[in-house]
């Protein structure tokens, strides 16, 4: 099974090659939906899964909900504060037909924007484990969770 170790700065043995746009306590994790994923691989681009930064990618979510100052319980242990949406730029351009990387712009596509997020509690997440979306008015439907290094 595969698992990974989640500190204050994200994922153990994760490392962002520019900190001056990656990483940080308020971007510990960078999270994305599969259903978006899947819906770009539908309109031709040759994403995947962790082309575009994620180190967790997330199924079976509204990804719309995903807002900041939602929070999202990874598996039994982990407590991410989404903080800000993450900005797309050229790196992750061989993922869309024509480098058109501001497809994931949160101001010209909202609901398909990557998604920043702040450490509340560490701990051990694994593939598959469920996700639940939890709001000031309690929790979501949960959904299934994946992450990639």
């Amino acid at each position: 099974m595969r698992r990974a170790e989640v500190n204050r700065r994200g994922i153990t043995l994760d490392e962002q090659a520019d900190k001056a746009h990656h990483g940080g306590p308020d971007r510990a994790l960078c999270l994305y939906s599969l259903e978006r994923i899947q819906a770009l691989q539908a309109e031709g681009h040759p994403i995947y899964p962790g082309a575009v930064g994620e180190n967790v990618t997330i199924a079976g979510l509204d990804w719309t909900a995903v807002v900041p100052g939602v929070r999202l319980r990874l598996g039994a242990d982990v407590l991410v504060e989404i903080t800000r949406y993450a900005s797309p730029c050229y790196k992750i351009g061989k993922s869309f037909v024509d480098q058109n990387f501001s497809r994931l712009s949160a101001d010209k596509h909202p609901g398909w924007a990557r998604a920043y997020g702040r450490i509340l509690q560490t701990g051990r997440i694994r593939i598959g484990d469920e996700v639940t979306l939890e709001t000031d008015g309690g929790m979501i439907t949960p959904a299934a969770a994946a992450w990639k290094m």
